[in-house]
């Protein structure tokens, strides 16, 4: 099984690459994201590969990045998803916007993925996210800046981070961003007074 490629870049369609090892052309299926993050014809490439072996085929997947691998990996592992579609789905939706419509459970922003119907949306949607909950990965509104500037506040009062990080996203699930600095702050510290 083909792990990873290095060699020099042949041929580059959105679909699409050969790269050429040794005098050996591989050719390897693409996302969007892929093709945009390549460098021009002739170039030196890396790509992450999954190898997908059938009775009659064996076909090669390139990612420039763990990440799309990863979520490539879980989106063939969902009930009637298979490469092809879920090549396509992170052609229409980049991995992090991907994260972020399931995470809010955005049925209407995946069906927006050509070749994706909302049955489909909602089983990417609720298959994901339990696979992003099992990763450890709560399903949290991206809210970045609030939750470190808590975290950090909290962590100046002289919490442990761990603690502190479990605390915050209690919180914040319990209020919502919305409730404002302050307010999360109190809260997250009488929670940290009860532990």
């Amino acid at each position: 099984m083909i792990g990873h490629l290095k060699g020099k870049l042949t041929q580059k369609t959105p679909q699409s690459v050969v790269v050429d090892i040794g005098g050996v052309g591989y050719c390897a299926s693409i996302p969007l994201s892929t093709y945009f993050k390549l460098g021009e014809e002739n170039s030196l490439v890396e790509l992450h590969i999954y190898t997908h072996l059938t009775d009659n085929a064996l076909a090669l997947f390139g990612f420039s990045t763990h990440e799309e691998k990863d979520l490539f990996l879980k989106l063939i592992n969902i009930s009637g998803i298979g490469p092809r579609l879920a090549l396509n789905v992170l052609s229409g939706i980049g991995p992090a916007e991907l994260e972020e419509a399931v995470q809010r459970s955005d049925i209407a922003r995946i069906t927006m993925i050509p070749g994706i119907g909302k049955k489909t949306a909602m089983r990417i949607a609720l298959e994901l996210q339990e696979k992003l909950v099992r990763k450890g990965k709560p399903v949290l509104p991206r809210i970045p800046k609030e939750r470190e500037d808590l975290i950090s506040a909290l962590m100046n009062l002289g919490f442990r981070r761990k603690e502190v990080e479990e605390v915050v996203d209690q919180t914040i699930r319990t209020l919502t961003p919305e409730a404002g600095f302050e307010k999360l702050l109190r809260e997250s510290l009488k929670r940290m007074a009860k532990i």
